[in-house]
């Protein structure tokens, strides 16, 4: 025969559970009724969003009221590499957008796109793609600038598109000849060639080699200005710019030295 707990013993066992659950129902009454109130009358918080907070209901903390938010929002692009936007620059009308540049970009870029001033680009020789995704930026706002966003806010896609073709097709050719294939480094070399593994870096060959098969907007750097070259990559690591799409350049250019931006911009701006 199984020997019967003793009727003290079920006693014990009946209370404890009770005590348990009791502590359980006032840590709970605490934790979301009690602690939330107190807290939210002295954060200016209502009972109920209170205590909808502590349990996760609603967003936010039971103690303080969650600040607004009123900053606009910046888009990184409005650029889609759709079919029809692909045929659309293949199907530009350089003749168009040659006189849109007389009348818009010679003060700035010159006709020929080469312009003298190492703080400004030069265009000519650009991916058409490129100049058309950067346009486009300048007039959403994702790229800021006080000289080109009042120059391309009227524009539409035709016209960007004329413009990207026109400057796409004219020769850049070496800023100087001489400093054509400048050695900068073996440090520089590689991280154009093979990235840096442990800083998680990818190669810049990657997307800015010849036929790379980077993103179909990526830039020509061969035979740009340094100074704009390294001016750009400090503004993808701050942060200023940040129209590159999947957060590409701010990432590379957040993981590189200042050094690093400096020497790969004279390497770029020798081949």
């Amino acid at each position: 025969m199984t020997d019967l707990p003793a009727p003290g013993e079920n006693r014990w066992r009946l209370w404890s559970a009770v005590g348990v659950v009791v502590a359980i129902l006032i840590g709970a009454g605490l934790g979301i009724v009690v602690i939330p109130l107190v807290q939210g009358a002295g954060g200016g918080v209502d009972p109920y969003t209170a205590i909808c907070r502590a349990l996760g209901i609603l967003p936010g903390s039971p103690a303080r009221p969650t600040p607004s938010f009123e900053a606009a929002a910046v888009p990184v692009t409005r650029v889609a590499w759709t079919d029809a936007t692909i045929n659309e620059n293949y199907r530009a009308d350089r003749d168009a957008g040659a006189k849109l540049a007389e009348q818009r970009c010679i003060a700035c870029h010159t006709v020929e796109g080469n312009t003298p001033d190492p703080t400004i680009p030069r265009n000519a020789g650009q991916s058409r793609f490129a100049i058309y995704k950067q346009l486009h930026d300048y007039k959403s706002g994702a790229r800021r600038n006080d000289t080109m966003t009042p120059i391309v806010t009227d524009l539409d896609d035709k016209a960007i598109a004329d413009l990207a073709a026109y400057y796409g097709r004219l020769v850049r050719g070496a800023i100087d000849p001489q400093r054509s294939g400048v050695f900068v480094g073996a440090d520089i070399d590689n991280i154009v060639l093979n990235g840096d593994i442990a800083r998680v870096l990818p190669p810049c060959s990657a997307c800015h080699g010849i036929r790379a098969g980077g993103p179909i907007e990526t830039p020509t750097l061969t035979s740009q200005y340094a100074q704009y070259v390294e001016a750009q990559l400090k503004a993808f690591a701050s942060g200023q710019r940040h129209n590159d799409i999947y957060h590409r350049m701010r990432s590379v250019a957040s993981k590189l030295t200042p050094s690093e931006m400096q020497l790969l911009a004279v390497y770029y701006s020798g081949k």
